[in-house]
């Protein structure tokens, strides 16, 4: 039943699952050769790279919003605007966050399997 699965998917143009080609990735890996691990630590390090920096700067953004939404908050004349000011703050937050999820997921993916890429191609 997999190999009919796998020749539908290739008449239907649908994409592969990705648990199947990350062991079809993993199974390459361990043909070829002790010497290909190397070659996935190394790429590996390098995209920590790019997703520490990431982070970095997130985490930048997030501390100059809280520096200004306590500036804001210090400024507060009446309750009414202190709950505006904590809400769009928490909604911004919370929007930051969902949308930083995203990348850091994204970056992942891209790192793993471009390390795994680096002992097939």
């Amino acid at each position: 039943m997999g190999a009919e699965m796998d020749t539908e998917s290739k008449k239907t143009g649908m994409v592969q699952d990705p648990a199947d080609e990350a062991v079809a990735m993993l199974a390459a890996l361990q043909a070829a050769g002790p010497g290909a691990l190397g070659k996935v630590y190394v790429a590996m390090l390098e995209g920590a790279g790019d997703f520490g920096n990431e982070v970095i700067q997130f985490v930048a953004e997030r501390i100059a919003e809280d520096v200004k939404t306590q500036h804001e908050i210090m400024e507060c004349k009446n309750p009414a605007d202190l709950v505006h000011i904590q809400q769009r703050f928490l909604q911004k937050a919370f929007d930051q966050y969902s949308a930083e999820t995203g990348k850091l997921v994204k970056l992942s993916n891209e790192m793993l399997h471009g390390a795994l890429r680096t002992t097939t191609g």
